[in-house]
């Protein structure tokens, strides 16, 4: 089962990239839930919290297109190091802004910056993929791979930073995505033998690699919605861990969320598909639809746990069937920015669905709040069956 896995990771140096891709990503599982649990540690309020997380995202979604612009036209090597570093300097001007009480709007312009500067590593990873293999199956594969990677990343995040922020300080959690976001990224740039090269189109216009705004656009919306399904489900499942006074435990039910992903994410890379990735992105989206029902009516921490699990089967397919779709529809000298397009839908969907379920939370309590997520997983579902090849 686990050859196909094998065979792309013994490309010369694609474990290398992929595995310091993945520390780079680590912070993106954990700023938004370091961002909760800070502000509402220092504030007591859950709604301020999610406005804070949606402005760091919603600023990330705004320049993720830029991003894959500027990583496609002058290569990972040269834009990584500079963006991570305006990163860093931001993120730790949050949490002094926070840490120290300086004016609420100091906390959301340092927010804001933050997400600005977040480079969008996931993409650079799959587009040095798509550049190291060329059977289409191998790319599957290690698409699937990363989806895998990505779950790794939502799994051990939500825990670490929870732990870090709950048993030590508030702020060591976001400070330690700060230092694996650094490392990572550095790390991942160096490695300049499998970077994709860069396309500065000198001699051709843009115009002749035409983007396929068809697929791109409705994957997008699907993106958008699983992205407002996640912000929800983070926050109402902190409020929901808090309410019974398992505060430390929110990490790991979001964990096993991500767990049951993962395990989903490895079936779907070992197998040779006969349909294609519209197929499995259509029938994950339903999947999750029909999952997160059971969620409003939840009272028990063990059957909340249980729920998660399960429901987290449906998560890999639909996401790893998008990336694939993307990978195959996109042309080579725009992938970067494709794929960031795509991840600007997911990272512009968080931020309303934070806010929405923190107001919801503060209003009614944690259950109701998932009533946000059960509708995002609809409008996914929808946009998922409206896409065409």
């Amino acid at each position: 089962m686990l050859s196909p896995y094998r065979r792309v990771l013994a490309t010369p140096g694609a474990l290398a990239f992929s595995l310091s891709g993945l520390v780079a990503r680590l912070p993106i599982s954990m700023i938004s839930l370091g961002i909760v649990l800070l502000v509402s540690s220092r504030t007591g309020s859950y709604g301020l919290a999610g406005s804070v997380a949606a402005t760091y995202i919603l600023a990330n979604a705004l320049l993720a297109i830029v991003h894959g612009r500027l990583v496609d036209q002058y290569g990972q090597t040269r834009v990584l190091p500079v963006v991570i570093t305006l990163f860093a300097a931001a993120l730790a001007g949050l949490l002094v802004a926070v840490v120290a009480d300086w004016p609420r709007w100091t906390v959301y312009v340092m927010a804001a910056l933050t997400g600005l500067a977040l480079p969008q590593v996931g993409s650079c990873v799959r587009a040095r993929w798509s550049h190291v293999l060329n059977d289409p199956r191998q790319i599957q594969t290690a698409f699937a791979f990363e989806g895998v990677a990505d779950e790794v990343v939502f799994i051990a995040g939500p825990v670490l930073v929870t732990v870090l922020a709950t048993l030590w300080h508030p702020a060591a959690g976001l400070t330690t995505a700060l230092i694996t976001g650094v490392l990572g990224t550095f790390v991942f740039a160096a490695q300049r033998s499998t970077a994709p090269p860069a396309h500065r189109h000198r001699d051709a216009p843009r115009s002749e690699f035409p983007m396929p705004w068809r697929v791109v656009g409705t994957v997008t919306v699907v993106y958008l919605a699983l992205g407002s399904l996640f912000g929800a489900a983070e926050v109402a499942t902190v409020a929901f861990a808090e309410a019974r006074g398992l505060t430390t435990y929110a990490g790991v039910l979001l964990g096993l969320w991500s767990l049951g992903s993962l395990v989903s994410g490895i079936g779907v890379g070992a197998i040779n598909w006969r349909s294609g990735p519209i197929s499995r992105m259509r029938w994950g989206a339903l999947g999750l639809v029909v999952s997160l029902i059971p969620f409003p009516f939840i009272d028990s921490a063990v059957v909340m746990a249980a729920v998660l699990f399960v429901a987290g089967f449906a998560i890999s397919p639909t996401l790893i069937g998008a990336m694939s779709q993307i990978e195959r529809s996109v042309p080579t000298q725009r992938l970067s920015e494709g794929l960031a397009v795509v991840h600007t839908g997911i990272a512009a969907g968080i931020a309303p669905g934070a806010a929405i379920a923190g107001a919801v939370i503060d209003r009614y309590g944690a259950s109701p709040a998932y009533l946000v997520a059960l509708v995002s997983a609809l409008i996914a579902a929808v946009a998922a069956w409206l896409t065409r090849d």
